[in-house]
């Protein structure tokens, strides 16, 4: 992520307009949000949700529920690394109870060291006797020194502890080709190659496995401030000596565009030309996937909105904000299809969730804030749409998983209590959607939608996939003060049973801390009831919820 964009948020959304798209639906606005065009209307009567049970479509990589840790505030150090001599319980410094909960969660992959510190990290400092290691200056985070205690090896350590996979993200911003090459040679190389012999001095006999490798990070802004064409050149040439050792089998990604500047995404594709997938002589292309970073919030870039308090009129903007993900996927899909329209090339939203003022009294380049239930309905948005492109949508990483943004979980720097936040429950209620076919879904409203920031929001979200002789259906109830009935037109397979979950709370700013760790979480939803097309079921006002049916 970068720490001083260069355009305002307005700018970015408003030129995006001008670029191809899927259709046109106006960029939300990055002003303050001072209230809604017209009142959310109540509901009219019930909602429809039909699901075709038997039309499986694409698959929805379990990647998409993927993770993000940088160098930053106490993500990191605090938050997954604690050392040895902690008195919290931990496995070579990395804490037990973190990784348990992580591990709960089943979390596909972890993106590592960042971010903008990517683009001034440089591997071999974080490699050899910690107290060997020499110290850095963290100037994006804080100002704060790093003294590399936490590097390869240990990052490493902490991917097999979760049963996850590497995102390992590469120096474009101030590193070299050489360098980047020897990182992934140091990571995968399994014979006595001369990055592989260091490798083991340093205690490490086996290679690692590491799928995924990033190009740099955000090369518009923190990692290098440069034009798209002269990213793309870099790109091409740091992605040849990315190369694939042993049998590991790396897919390159390239930085891509932040928001709406489709035409980043578009001279990325040109750059590939006729590479895309494989060259003539059967080599990988130079990269396989493009980037994308978009963050939800409810004013400008210098006043964000508050995590906790905040207005009925900025809980649906920042919903609204939320729902423009599924436009912006749209959008750099649809140049990406210009180019490659057999979709050999994934596109990464390897940065995405809600980025508020931090909390009084924390360190403003820390980036620590609460975590509401207007979060967690933000990440059930976000999971609807990355659904509904699982065709081209190849991964996607909240930022970031512990301490900071819109964190999975949050640790008590006094105490060293372990909080799981509502939007960690909304990740756990998902799980069923990893690797299942997507189904087709259309959600039929009795009243008009919402108008927010002059677009229309919809106040019910809803997504469905299939796998194993069942399916998972996901709904969103976006009223903030209304219940909503929902009748569940089930088509193509008979439901042998179903149960179902439930997240809400007392208020929409609810949310959890150590005095009070399940003021928002998951229970049992009870009110399903059978209809004569399947079933119908009723949604408390700003809720979440997941269905599960058996199909024979």
């Amino acid at each position: 992520m970068t720490s001083n964009r260069r355009r305002s948020l307005s700018t970015a959304l408003t030129s995006a307009l001008a670029a191809p798209a899927a259709s046109e639906v106006p960029a939300p606005s990055a002003a303050r949000a001072s209230g809604t065009a017209t009142p959310p209307p109540a509901p009219a009567g019930p909602a429809q949700v039909t699901v075709d049970l038997d039309q499986g479509g694409d698959t929805i990589s379990r990647h998409v529920y993927g993770h993000f840790a940088e160098h930053l505030g106490r993500c990191i150090y605090e938050g997954f690394f604690v050392g040895e001599d902690s008195e919290l319980p931990n496995t070579r410094g990395i804490r037990d109870d973190v990784v348990a909960a992580l591990r709960a969660l089943q979390i596909p992959n972890l993106r590592w060291p960042g971010g903008c510190f990517a683009d001034e990290y440089h591997w071999k400092d974080g490699v050899g006797p910690r107290e060997e290691r020499p110290r850095m200056v963290n100037s994006h985070w804080g100002d704060v020194v790093e003294d590399n205690s936490f590097g390869t090896h240990e990052f490493m350590d902490l991917v097999e502890l979760l049963g996850t996979e590497a995102y390992v993200n590469g120096n474009v911003g101030s590193g070299t080709v050489q360098e980047m090459s020897e990182w992934i040679e140091y990571l995968t190389r399994s014979d006595d190659s001369p990055m592989a012999a260091l490798r083991r001095r340093n205690g490490r006999d086996e290679p690692w496995t590491v799928p995924f490798f990033g190009i740099g990070n955000e090369a518009w802004g923190c990692g290098g401030n440069m034009s798209a064409e002269a990213y793309a050149d870099l790109a091409r040439q740091y992605s040849t000596y990315v190369r694939n050792h042993a049998g590991n089998e790396v897919t390159r990604i390239a930085a891509g565009a932040h928001d709406g500047d489709t035409h980043w995404t578009e001279v990325l594709m040109r750059a590939l030309g006729e590479d895309l997938g494989r060259r003539a002589d059967g080599d990988p292309a130079p990269f396989q996937a493009v980037s994308l970073h978009y963050y939800t919030m409810t004013g400008p870039w210098e006043d964000k909105g508050s995590a906790t308090d905040f207005t009925e009129d900025e809980w649906y903007a920042a919903l609204s904000r939320a729902s423009y993900i599924d436009e912006l996927l749209a959008r750099h899909s649809t140049v990406m299809d210009r180019y490659d329209p057999y979709r050999k090339v994934g596109l990464v939203l390897d940065e995405w969730g809600t980025w508020w003022n931090v909390e009084p009294g924390t360190n403003p380049g820390f980036l620590y804030q609460q975590n509401t239930l207007r979060d967690a309905l933000v990440a059930s948005i976000h999971f609807d749409a990355f659904h509904r492109h699982a065709g081209r949508l190849l991964m996607a990483n909240i930022a970031q998983t512990v301490n900071v943004l819109q964190a999975m979980i949050l640790t008590d720097p006094e105490t060293g209590a372990l909080v799981l936040t509502p939007t960690y429950h909304v990740f756990a209620m998902n799980a069923g959607h990893h690797d299942a076919a997507a189904l087709p879904v259309h959600v039929t409203l009795p009243e008009a939608a919402a108008s927010v920031d002059g677009r229309e929001l919809p106040l019910l979200s809803a997504s469905a996939s299939t796998k194993d002789g069942s399916a998972l259906i996901s709904l969103s109830n976006l009223h903030a003060t209304e219940s909503r009935t929902v009748v569940l037109d089930l088509r193509g397979a008979e439901v042998t049973a179903h149960r179902g979950q439930v997240l809400a709370a007392e208020s929409t700013a609810a949310h959890n801390t150590p005095a009070a760790p399940d003021a928002v979480a998951p229970r049992e939803l009870t009110t399903i009831r059978p209809h004569a097309r399947g079933l119908e079921v009723e949604l408390p006002a700003a809720s979440y919820a997941t269905i599960t049916l058996d199909l024979a």
